[in-house]
């Protein structure tokens, strides 16, 4: 079972986190140069491209580790696994407290006609703050399950 679930878990989690590695090197710092109306007019055009796929790169990652975890035998790939576990589940608990409601948020908008007082400036760096703590998340989780393949090996 870990010889197809391991490099599952690799393959769906390295999709995450460059998903999520892009976003913090080039959207986010795009996102900083926008007007108010246009801002909200490029966050809703990339949240709607990247949701369907980055959350469920990150449940079959979720998945995927919680089985090895609970399957292999040696102890390094058991202890290596579920930390990613815990690590991809830290991201979705993040995505589904933070940022998805922002998201949904910034999307009900209409760009021409925000509401006054929207601290757009301040909204930006707490959306970009946690989309950089699910970034570093979803790298430390592909970097222990890459130690847990080369254990494993």
């Amino acid at each position: 079972m870990t010889e197809v679930a391991l490099p599952l878990a690799l393959l769906a989690n390295g999709l995450a986190a460059g998903v999520l590695m892009a976003t913090v090197l080039g959207v986010v710092p795009f996102y900083m140069t926008l007007t108010a109306g246009d801002y909200v007019r490029a966050h809703a055009f990339a949240v709607g491209r990247y949701d369907p796929f980055q959350p469920a790169c990150l449940v079959v990652t979720l998945l995927a580790d919680v089985l090895v975890a609970a399957v292999e035998p040696r102890w390094a790939g058991r202890l290596l696994c579920a930390a990613a576990a815990l690590a991809a589940g830290s991201v979705v608990a993040i995505s589904l407290t933070r940022n998805v409601p922002m998201n949904r948020w910034v999307k009900a908008q209409d760009p021409d006609a925000l509401p006054p007082g929207w601290d757009m400036d301040a909204f930006r760096r707490r959306w970009a703050r946690w989309n950089k703590t699910r970034t570093g998340l979803a790298v430390l989780a592909l970097t222990l399950n890459t130690g847990a393949a080369v254990a494993l090996l």
